[in-house]
């Protein structure tokens, strides 16, 4: 037998060779190897349930913007549903007594009516009125005018009260609450609640009737010239022109401010003084009353009409009455005490209405008013109407 193959012999046990041993090939390959190490992958936990948060605590998350609108509109609900809660409660204002005390309405129209019948064959029947409420509402716009300038209508300064628009004749002022000639058929309120009838034109009755029939406007007296007031009057600088009413006077300076001339052309007041019941006024316009054939009686209307101006209750007290001369026109003159209570305490108020003749179909008014409280300007009563000049 020849010699068997051998595989050759690798020093230190490489390709099967252990030692100095040959081994077969196929023990190398039937040896143990190392088991490969078993991978396994891990499943993720759950997610945390989630946590259910508040109304509260999600507004955080809005924008600002959504948070502000959401607040007004809850506060403008809340006003609106506030207003109509009072709106309801009061019934609407109705019915309320006002400042000056209890109102009393259907009182007779004149002497010899009967409360609640007609006035007469085929007359309706007086229509209760209520009695507006004296307004202490300030204006705080303020105008200037031009030395001889026209007056346009100027809003009022700010210091004090000042009374409301209304057009002539209206019985709502700011001190107030009479109505005029014209009104329909009530009676007024005096600031103690005490009332009395203001006479209503009824058909067939002039206004000028009623008025002489007004318990609060006593009957002229015969001629009788303007008392001269001491003191001494306020400055005057240049003239006031009312191209409205026809007529120029003196424009007084510093205490007298130009305030809101509605329903006058033009017109000034003093600055509101405690106690006083109103203030004082300056004004002029062309006659807010029907106007009669008389001058006289024309003055008389409207000095009663003036009493829209003063507190509820005035009555007056005549101090003068004459024709006048204005320039080369006719005028009459009226002077006059206007007495009333404020808190329980007479006062007084010294007045007067200056009626002149003009072009135009009504004649011009000047009116001038100073309460008691002020009484050291009573002298301007007399500078106004001493030195009226027609246009």
């Amino acid at each position: 037998m020849g010699d068997l193959p051998y595989a050759p012999i690798v020093p230190n046990g490489v390709g099967g060779n252990y030692g100095t041993k040959a081994v077969p090939t196929y023990v190398m390959a039937e040896a143990d190897t190392a088991p490969l190490p078993k991978i396994t992958i891990e499943e993720p936990p759950p997610p945390p349930p989630a946590v259910k948060r508040s109304l509260v605590s999600r507004l955080g998350d809005l924008p600002m913007r959504v948070i502000y609108r959401i607040v007004v509109g809850a506060v403008a609900s809340l006003a609106v549903v506030v207003a109509a809660t009072v709106f309801f409660v009061t019934g609407g204002g109705k019915g309320t007594s006002t400042a000056a005390g209890p109102v009393v309405t259907g009182a007779p129209a004149g002497p010899g009516a009967t409360t609640g019948a007609p006035a007469g064959p085929g007359a309706a029947s007086s229509a209760p009125a209520v009695v507006p409420t004296p307004s202490g509402g300030s204006d705080p716009s303020a105008a200037s005018e031009s030395s001889g300038a026209v007056e346009p209508s100027a809003t009022s300064e700010s210091s004090g009260g000042v009374e409301p628009s209304a057009t002539p004749g209206s019985s709502a002022t700011a001190t107030s609450a009479v109505p005029s000639a014209s009104s329909s058929g009530s009676t007024s309120v005096s600031a103690q609640g005490v009332a009395s009838p203001v006479p209503t034109p009824m058909p067939g009755r002039s206004a000028l009737t009623a008025a002489q029939a007004d318990p609060r406007v006593p009957k002229l007296p015969p001629n009788r010239k303007l008392a001269d007031f001491r003191g001494d009057s306020t400055p005057t600088k240049g003239r006031v022109r009312d191209k409205r009413s026809g007529v120029t006077f003196p424009r007084f300076v510093k205490a007298w401010k130009l305030v809101r001339s509605s329903p006058f052309a033009t017109r000034r007041m003093l600055a509101a003084t405690k106690g006083a019941g109103h203030r004082a006024i300056l004004a002029s316009c062309p006659v807010p009353i029907a106007v009669q054939e008389k001058l006289k009686d024309t003055a008389f209307l409207a000095a009663r009409w003036t009493l829209n101006y003063h507190p509820v209750g005035s009555e007056i007290n005549w101090t003068a009455s004459r024709p006048i001369k204005v320039g080369k026109r006719d005028g009459w003159l009226l002077g006059y005490r206007v007495h009333y209570k404020v808190d329980g305490k007479k006062r007084m108020s010294a007045a007067a209405v200056a009626l002149v003749e003009v072009p135009s179909s009504k004649p011009g008014l000047v009116f001038i008013t100073i309460p008691d409280a002020q009484k050291k300007r009573w002298a301007d009563i007399n500078t106004i109407m001493s030195h009226l000049h027609p246009l």
